[in-house]
């Protein structure tokens, strides 16, 4: 049967949408006021509804869920049946193990959660890498240049006279065999942004740090979509919006998508 690549199957659906959304689902206790596992359940479902004309992808942050234990991954479960077949699921899970550990949380993302894309740590090398891309199907999105303040300390350092992210993109490149391979680039690096995207034309970019971290939306929507596709990941702009009701999540994420389309 034949399979569509992850990275075609994502600009196909960006392309029809006209969006490249992606909500991060990171539901904050704290920003909600609520210790109720029920409250959280309830207002991601909401945010699911009120986005999902406007998103092509949800990224559910797996600390949100897993801090609950049992209930968690019950809630993580309910949540990617809630999300459906119609959009892009991202696991931001940042697994990085080897080997047989690897392949068992392949299974657990791909095959009993049903994700469709998964956030890796190259740290451990092609090893971590490996075992989540024999599927074309479904996709990866590597650690390249993250958006954090300290992501400085070691993606920027120098190795023979290069970057070291620059050698994670092109390493990244190079296992890109089945056209399901992404990377993870901060919007709070729009230098780095730019020279990312001219290694690896191909590859999708999965760009965080827009809306509290400060990234600039109009930069990364059009260097990040000059060749490829560049999925926007925005979280607490969108979930935590005015009074968090449906109304005013779905304002922010229609404003946020308009923005996009203005700029492309």
């Amino acid at each position: 049967m034949f399979m569509i690549p992850f990275n075609d199957r994502l600009k196909t659906m960006t392309n029809e949408r006209r969006s490249w959304l992606c909500v991060g689902l990171d539901m904050d206790p704290n920003a909600l006021e609520t210790n109720s596992i029920g409250s959280l359940k309830d207002h991601t479902f909401k945010v699911i509804d009120a986005t999902r004309d406007l998103a092509v992808a949800y990224k559910p942050n797996f600390a949100f869920f897993e801090r609950w234990g049992a209930e968690g991954f019950t809630w993580l479960e309910e949540t990617v049946s809630y999300i459906g077949d119609d959009h892009i699921k991202i696991a931001d899970a940042k697994r990085g193990d080897i080997g047989n550990t690897a392949k068992h949380y392949e299974n657990s993302i791909f095959h009993h959660f049903g994700f469709d894309s998964v956030t890796l740590n190259p740290y451990m090398g092609k090893d971590s890498i490996e075992p989540f891309l024999n599927n074309a199907e479904k996709g990866v999105f590597i650690l390249c240049r993250t958006s954090n303040l300290s992501a400085v300390e070691f993606q920027n350092e120098l190795i023979d006279g290069i970057p070291l992210y620059e050698k994670v993109a092109l390493w990244a490149n190079d296992l890109n065999q089945n056209g399901n391979v992404g990377l993870v680039v901060g919007a709070t690096a729009p230098d780095e942004l730019m020279r990312i995207r001219a290694l690896t034309p191909n590859l999708s970019l999965l760009i965080p740090g827009i809306g509290a971290q400060g990234g600039d939306l109009n930069h990364c929507i059009t260097v990040g979509n000059q060749s490829g596709v560049a999925l926007i990941n925005v979280s607490r702009g969108i979930c935590f919006a005015g009074d968090m009701s449906e109304y005013e999540i779905c304002s922010a994420a229609e404003d946020y998508v308009n923005q996009m389309r203005e700029a492309i």
